[in-house]
């Protein structure tokens, strides 16, 4: 069984695709609150030096966007870095200090649209801090700085607005939680859903291919029943051959029995050296010459999984379609390298048009996974080369290759895409 990925929603956006209610009335909570923000702005405007002017309406549209960007980037979000967290609060209180330069007491205001971003950018305990110390200083500032009045006002609307940015953050905490647990039913859903059809390929499946192993077995016994006793005549060629082969469909049938199963349990393994083992009987059978690797010690431990794959596909392919004579398998430690003396690649292939098997491209997906280049072109044998291979390491020639994507086989590749998946 494949392993389901559970899909991550969005920060605050259910599975249905729709932002909630709750967190549009969040935005607009946050934006309303830049209407304080006028008067600030309006004594900068009004200043008599035209530097201080310019100096007071760049710090008043400095917070208005530090408080926008962070407000709508991370009002919904716990993993806000630390060095962001810093940065624009920083940022924040000096534009603050600037815009109380220019006009004095009116700037404080400033300090109100600062409570709100720490609520939004730090855990909860550190911005409770950071909410109390600010409030503080708008408690504070007005009483000792001379000229200035006192203004409880602002301190009010200081607290009014962080316990609001608090409230809206729990909210949207929720609708979060809630999205993720919808996804995670859903996947749970498709989970079951595969493995009943599992158990269903097994049960059916399995009789099947246990049926077919059977009655080759019977039939072979039928043939070879009595044959050169007693005085009986001895199988023919012919007879001798179909013996064999009906032998080798009870072996394969076996083998893919044992391979479902092990696919319906997701414990289906490969081994390099196994599947050595299997390409050398399966040339041999089918007559034709092989030069293979007696031992796979070379081989990097994390690519072997990887190779065998690539080499069950590569036999398979030469046998169904590449009516080699030869077929020489080279090992390296970051390379395995297939080459046959078949009849090559096509210029056009059903896997350019979108059609044909899905060998090449499920090992080009393995490969991919794995770190690896999948490549296909000519071989200096005269036929098709298969190569999967780390970047970067060298073939044992400069023999033209050509990568496989993802998505599809790579052209030409028609006689070489339909091996095993």
């Amino acid at each position: 069984m494949g392993r389901v990925s559970l899909l991550q929603p969005s920060d605050d956006t259910p599975a249905t695709g729709r932002r909630p209610t709750t967190t549009r009335f969040a935005i607009l909570l946050g934006l309303v609150w830049l209407v304080f923000l006028a008067p600030p702005l309006r004594e900068a405007w009004r200043a008599q030096d035209v530097l201080l002017r310019v100096l007071g309406v760049a710090g008043v549209v400095g917070l208005t966007a530090l408080f926008v960007w962070a407000f709508l980037r991370y009002r919904s979000r716990r993993d806000v870095p630390p060095t962001v967290a810093a940065g624009v609060t920083g940022a924040q209180l000096g534009c603050v200090a600037l815009i109380t330069f220019v006009t004095q007491q009116a700037g404080l205001i400033g300090l109100v649209f600062v409570c709100v971003t720490v609520v939004v950018l730090l855990p909860l305990r550190l911005s409770a801090v950071a909410v109390a110390v600010l409030t503080l200083a708008l408690y504070l500032l007005p009483r000792v700085v001379p000229g200035w009045q006192p203004d409880d006002g602002t301190v009010l609307s200081a607290v009014l607005a962080s316990l609001a940015m608090y409230g809206s953050r729990a909210v949207i905490d929720r609708n979060r939680k809630l999205s993720m647990a919808q996804d995670e039913v859903a996947a749970l859903a498709v989970t079951r859903e595969r493995e009943r059809i599992a158990r269903d390929m097994h049960d059916i499946l399995g009789h099947s291919l246990t049926v077919v192993s059977v009655k080759a077995e019977l039939a072979t016994r039928l043939l070879r029943g009595g044959a050169g006793q007693d005085g009986a005549p001895a199988l023919t060629p012919g007879a001798e051959r179909a013996a064999t082969e009906l032998a080798e469909i009870q072996s394969l049938a076996r083998s893919a029995l044992a391979d479902m199963r092990g696919l319906v349990a997701d414990e289906r393994q490969v081994t390099l050296a196994g599947e050595l083992a299997a390409a050398r009987s399966a040339l041999d059978t089918a007559g034709i010459a092989a030069d293979l690797p007696g031992a796979v010690d070379d081989v990097a431990e994390r690519h072997r999984e990887t190779f065998a794959w690539a080499l069950r596909e590569g036999t398979t392919n030469v046998l169904r379609h590449a009516a080699a004579r030869r077929v020489a398998v080279t090992l390296t430690s970051d390379a395995l390298v297939i080459d046959d003396d078949g009849r090559g690649l096509r210029p056009s292939s059903p896997a350019a048009s979108g059609g044909g098997g899905n060998g090449l491209t499920g090992l080009a997906e393995r490969a991919r996974d794995a770190g690896l280049d999948l490549e296909t072109g000519p071989s200096p044998l005269g036929g098709a080369r298969l190569a999967v291979r780390a970047p970067g390491a060298a073939l044992t020639d400069a023999a033209t290759v050509r990568t496989v994507s993802g998505a599809a086989a790579p052209d030409g590749a028609a006689r070489h895409e339909e091996g095993t998946a």
